[in-house]
């Protein structure tokens, strides 16, 4: 909790922001700190490993493209072979009188795709792979394998030549013979060009993976050396902070011990110091001792992320280079409360105000003076006071959302609600006279029933302080009913102030209408104003619930009902358009995957018949089922699974309508507690009127009551 108090509440702070202990040490100072070797260190290291990685890759990255070379040299002494096999396979089939159809297309893919090759070995290109997809051929490095592609072309340019002719299938047989010579003459000469271009290309991948071979070695060293420097420098340091902190705790020894507040110095590694004064141990509620883990104390009285946020605020108070004005206002323990232990060994809530300053040595911070208050007095004033600013805001808010409501209405609600407040004082008198507790519980029933209807009505002029009080009150009524209450006696005797609290509220507002009576006259007729209403509260309660609608509200034909009736018609409608919402209307994602809107529609209409009058209040949302109801009954220990057989599904659905019951997982302002159908069924009663319910599951639910004028 945050609260604002007068400057002179404010708990004692130390004078200087921060101890100077002395300036020599300045000149110590440098531009990387004390870990500067560490810096550097880790910086090769990670330079070492990108350079080894990018060698790695990029050598790699050759010897993948010697693999292809030296699987595509392997293959052009294949093709070498297939030339020479498909060339003689044609001459005997002319020799044969055949024809040389299939011949002569293994002849010229293999020629197509020697030529190809050949020429992917001299400049680089993309070439059918040993797979037939594409790959990129670069072009063969070296002196000898430069040679040994030239001599190779020199073999291959005039076999091309002597092949055109036979491949274009109008060689003479004299050209088919030059062919098949030179093939014959250079076949073995051409393979053992292909032969070698394969070894010269697996020589040069042989020289890189050496090469890689020689990085990945080279790395690795380095590598450990520079692990090895780090792990000495840090040791070092390690050693060296030691001996820093065990200096630290020779210094400053003497600390006040006739102050009430708690007083110690806290190290680097959050351990306190080796003096603490006396406040210390009660206001932590335990025995501290010097070289306790500061934050180790802290744990049990503070919640977790407040232990974080302390532990980063003092690393930030320990950093030299962190103005110390700069972060006194983000102190996250300036105000904590605590469960500490008395000396009875009971527990204690106890707010604790923690001030950290500065020791400092130059521009090193060597320790945290550590100021430990009481404030608990400072915030329960703070806290009564803020609640009761609160609480005048919420009334004040109140009042001018009342001021903006429409007049007649309100004074309408303000008369209502008085008269029915003034009843229930009624009902909780006539309980002391009470000869049973069956007594005393129906009249809680009957105040719980016109608190209920108040709560709507206030929900409907969007007075919402008013509506939460009401709710309130609505929980002090039903502690009275609970099963196993231990003391009804005590639970009525507690009732009387939030009544009065709701008399007074409604006094308010009656005064209220006093002034609204001397301003304009009213805009609009009540009919069309209480289908605004409706509709805002309807929008108020799915905002609430996370839901969506979208109502349709047709109550103007009201004005032709008599006032008292009028009454209880709108509360009808108010408690079953709120309870459309709350329990019929799915959430948006429910919805969206039953392949409705997502924003459900809920229809409030107030039709006149001939003879009679019909309310209907309609959703389309999850409809009625007697499965869940029949589930709830069962968990609220109304009926057992075996009673519950004898019952059919409208006789089980007809438990929605009783005081108490509702299938709402959680309590909340719109549901959860039981009475919306319980008020609706006492006004359907006291309309003399019938209601009818028709409902289909995940299809709609809707509510006809039908009633004389």
């Amino acid at each position: 909790m945050t609260a604002v108090m007068p400057a002179s509440a404010a708990p004692m702070q130390p004078a200087s922001p921060a101890v100077q202990r002395t300036p020599s040490a300045r000149a110590r100072g440098f531009s990387f700190g004390k870990y500067r070797e560490i810096i550097i260190a880790v910086a090769l290291f990670l330079l070492f490993d990108l350079g080894v990685l990018v060698l790695n890759f990029y050598t790699s990255f050759q010897i993948a493209q010697d693999a292809i070379g030296i699987n595509l040299a392997g293959r052009q002494r294949m093709l070498s072979q297939r030339t020479a096999k498909a060339l003689l396979a044609v001459e005997t089939a002319r020799a044969k009188g055949v024809a040389a159809g299939p011949d002569l297309d293994e002849l010229a893919a293999a020629v197509r795709l020697f030529d190809t090759s050949l020429k992917g070995f001299q400049n680089g290109a993309t070439v059918p792979g040993g797979d037939g997809k594409p790959v990129y051929l670069e072009a063969a490095q070296g002196e000898r394998a430069a040679d040994i592609l030239a001599k190779a072309q020199a073999l291959w340019t005039p076999y091309q030549q002597r092949l055109a002719p036979v491949l274009a299938g109008s060689a003479s047989e004299a050209e088919l013979q030059a062919a098949v010579d030179y093939a014959r003459s250079n076949n073995l000469r051409l393979l053992g060009l292909m032969n070698e271009l394969t070894t010269a290309l697996e020589s040069v991948a042989s020289q890189r993976a050496n090469t890689l071979r020689m990085v990945q070695t080279a790395g690795i060293a380095l590598a450990l050396l520079n692990f090895a420097f780090i792990l000495f420098k840090f040791l070092r340091r390690l050693r060296t902070s030691d001996a820093e902190i065990e200096a630290a705790n020779e210094e400053n020894r003497e600390i006040l011990t006739s102050v009430r507040e708690g007083l110690f110095l806290l190290t680097p590694d959050s351990r306190l110091g080796s003096q603490v004064s006396r406040s210390a141990h009660s206001l932590f509620g335990s025995t501290l001792a010097p070289g306790d883990d500061f934050f180790a104390l802290l744990a049990p009285l503070v919640s977790a992320k407040s232990l974080a946020d302390a532990r980063d605020y003092v690393e930030l108070l320990f950093a030299p280079h962190v103005k110390e004005a700069l972060v006194q206002g983000i102190n996250p323990l300036s105000n904590v409360e605590v469960s500490v232990k008395n000396r009875l060994g009971q527990e204690q809530r106890r707010w604790l105000s923690f001030h950290f300053n500065r020791v400092q040595e130059g521009d090193a911070v060597r320790h945290l003076l550590v100021t430990v208050q009481d404030i608990t007095t400072r915030m329960e004033l703070e806290a009564k006071l803020m609640d009761e600013r609160q609480r005048s805001q919420k009334e004040f808010s109140m009042l001018l959302r009342a001021f903006d409501a429409d007049p007649a209405m309100l004074r309408q609600f303000v008369a209502r609600a008085e008269s029915l407040l003034l009843e229930v004082n009624d009902l909780l008198r006539s309980t002391s006279a009470a000869s049973s507790e069956t007594a005393v519980l129906k009249a809680i029933n009957e105040a719980c029933r016109r608190v209920h209807a108040i709560k709507g009505d206030a929900g409907t002029l969007g007075l919402d302080t008013l509506a939460a009080q009401a709710h309130a009150f609505e929980s002090e009524l039903l502690r009275v009913r609970e099963p196993g209450a231990r003391n009804m006696g005590d639970a009525l005797l507690s009732l009387p102030m939030p009544l009065e609290d709701l008399l007074n509220k409604v006094a308010a507002l009656k005064g209220l209408t006093g002034i609204q009576r001397a301003g304009a006259a009213d805009a609009a007729p009540a009919g069309e104003r209480i289908n605004d209403h409706i509709a805002r509260l309807l929008q108020s309660v799915a905002a609430d619930s996370g839901k969506q609608v979208e109502p349709v509200v047709r109550m103007g034909s009201q004005d032709d009902l008599e006032p008292q009736v009028r009454d209880l018609v709108r509360e009808i409608a108010v408690q079953l358009a709120r309870n459309a919402v709350a329990h019929g209307i799915e959430p948006p994602a429910t919805r969206a995957a039953a392949g409705k809107a997502p924003a459900g529609r809920v229809d409030v209409q107030l039709l006149r018949n001939e003879t009679d009058w019909t309310l209907s209040v309609r959703d389309d949302g999850r409809g009625l089922a007697a499965a869940p109801v029949r589930a709830r009954l069962i968990e609220l220990g109304w009926y057992t699974a075996a009673q519950l057989e004898s019952f059919d599904d409208k006789q089980v659905i007809a438990h929605i309508f009783k005081p108490g019951f509702s299938t709402a997982q959680s309590l909340s302002l719109h549901a959860g507690r039981g009475m919306g159908l319980d008020v609706v069924q006492a006004n359907v009663q006291r309309l003399g009127a019938r209601m009818m319910l028709s409902s289909t599951p995940g299809q709609f639910t809707e509510f006809r009551i039908r009633f004389s004028g």
